[in-house]
C-alpha cells in the first residue's frame, strides 16, 4: 500500500531534536510512497521562508492557525502528530488537541515526552490527545509503561518503535593520538557537562590524557533567554579544574558529513544529562547504532538501551562514577569489544530504514481501517 503522509511538527530550519526527528522520518518514509508533506510550527525568530517538503507553515503567533493547519493535513492519507509540551501555542500547547479533533484523516502521534509527574493541566492534555488520536507511538517502553501506570488512556491505541538512526557506523577517519570522549546536541542547562569536566579532571593521570569534545550550539530557547551564559559558565569550570587545554567546544551547526565524522572518531561518547525523566535520546541511539560505546547518567531511555547493552550506566551527577567509568573504556579493549558488538546486535532495528518501515506498517492498518480515506493507491 502506498500511503501519502502529512506531518505536523517543528522542522528544519528550525533547529531541534524534534526537527531532526520529523525531517528524518518524512523523508525515509518518503522513499517508500508518493511525496508527502510537513505542516511545519514555527515559533517567534524561526527563519519563516518556506523549504522544499514544506506545503504549510503554522506560525504560532497566529491566531487559530491550527485551523488551516489541520485543513492542510487533510490532504494526506494519515497525519503524524510529533508532540512535546510548549511546541504548539495554547497552554501547555494544547492547540494540538484542535488540530486532531478538525482531522477527516487517520492521525498517528508520536509521544516524545511522557512525565512521571504532570501538572493537571498537561495530564489531562495528554489524555485528551490520545483519546482523539488513532494511533499513539512511543520511543521506549519506559515512555509506554509510564503512560499506561500514570494516564487514563487505551492500551490497545499505543505502539512502541524506536528513534531512528542514521548510517554513522565505520572506521574513523583520522586517527586520534589522545583518546577522544564526545557530548553532541544543543547545550543549556540539564546537559551536565559541568559533571563531564569534573570527570575528566579525575582522569588527567591516564597517559596521554583523553581530549573531550562538546559539539552543539546552544539550544535556540536557552540563548534567547540567557545567551550564552552557560557556555561561558562550562569555560571558566574548565580553566579552574586546569583542564581548559583538554576540551574543545564546536559550536557550529555541523552536517550529516561532519557529524558522522566527529561521531566515528571517538572512543566514548559522554552522556551525563541531569534529567531522570529524559525517555527519548536521539543522541544516545546515534552512539549506540554507531557502535561507540557510552558512558551515561541513569536517565530512562539510556537505562532501557544500555542496561546490558552497548554501554555503562553511571549515578546522575557523579564526577568520579563518571572518571571512573570512562576509565573503564579507556583501559580495558576487551569490554570495549564486547561493548562493540552488543551495539551490532541493536543497530539493525535503529537503522532509519527499518524505523520507517514499522511506521509504514501502523500507518497502513490506519487507512486501511479509516472508511473514508482521502487517497489510497496500491504498489
Amino acid at each position: 500500500m502506498t500511503i501519502r503522509f502529512g506531518f505536523l511538527s517543528t522542522h528544519p530550519p528550525t533547529r531541534c531534536g524534534l526537527a531532526t526527528f520529523n525531517s528524518a522520518l518524512a523523508t525515509h518514509l518518503g522513499k517508500a510512497g508518493m511525496p508527502g508533506g510537513v505542516v511545519r510550527v514555527a515559533a517567534h525568530g524561526d527563519d519563516p521562508a518556506p523549504v522544499p517538503g514544506v506545503v504549510h507553515t503554522w506560525m504560532t503567533t497566529t491566531p487559530a492557525g491550527w485551523r488551516d493547519s489541520a485543513e492542510a493535513l487533510n490532504n494526506f492519507d494519515i497525519a503524524v502528530v510529533q508532540h512535546e509540551y510548549g511546541i504548539y501555542p495554547g497552554r501547555d500547547g494544547g492547540e494540538v488537541l484542535s488540530v486532531l479533533r478538525r482531522l477527516t484523516v487517520p492521525s498517528l502521534v508520536v509521544l516524545h515526552t511522557v512525565l512521571t509527574h504532570p501538572t493537571p493541566s498537561q495530564k489531562s492534555l495528554l489524555e485528551q490527545i490520545v483519546a482523539a488520536a488513532d494511533a499513539v507511538v512511543t520511543i521506549t517502553r519506559a515512555a509506554r509503561d509510564r503512560l499506561l501506570l500514570g494516564y487514563a488512556v487505551d492500551a490497545t491505541k499505543i505502539s512502541v518503535i524506536p528513534h531512528g538512526a542514521s548510517d554513522y557506523a565505520g572506521p574513523p577517519s583520522r586517527r586520534n593520538s589522545q583518546p577522544h570522549l564526545l557530548t553532541w546536541g544543543l547545550l543549556g542547562p540539564g546537559k551536565g557537562i559541568e559533571w563531564a569536566l569534573r570527570g575528566l579532571a579525575l582522569l588527567q593521570n591516564l597517559k596521554p590524557a583523553p581530549i573531550y569534545t562538546v559539539a552543539g550550539r546552544t539550544h535556540p530557547k536557552v540563548a534567547e533567554l540567557h545567551g550564552e551564559a552557560y557556555r561561558a559558565g562550562l569555560h571558566r569550570l574548565g580553566a579552574a579544574l586546569g583542564i581548559a587545554q583538554n576540551v574543545r567546544y564546536e559550536s557550529a551547526y555541523l552536517d550529516e558529513a561532519a557529524l558522522g565524522e566527529i561521531i566515528r572518531s571517538a572512543d566514548v561518547v559522554v552522556l551525563p544529562y541531569d534529567s531522570i525523566e529524559q525517555v527519548t535520546s536521539g543522541v544516545l541511539v546515534e552512539a549506540v547504532a554507531a557502535r561507540i560505546p557510552v558512558v551515561a547518567t541513569a536517565f530512562p531511555h539510556a537505562v532501557e538501551l544500555l542496561t546490558d547493552g552497548p554501554g555503562l550506566l553511571v549515578p546522575h551527577k557523579n564526577p568520579a562514577a563518571l572518571a571512573t567509568a570512562i576509565r573503564r573504556l579507556l583501559t580495558k579493549p576487551d569490554l570495549v569489544a564486547t561493548l562493540r558488538e552488543r551495539g551490532g546486535h541493536a543497530e539493525p532495528a535503529l537503522r532509519w530504514p527499518a524505523v520507517a518501515q514499522r511506521y509504514h506498517e501502523l500507518a497502513a492498518t490506519l487507512v486501511a481501517a479509516d472508511a473514508h480515506p482521502v487517497t489510497v493507491a496500491s504498489a
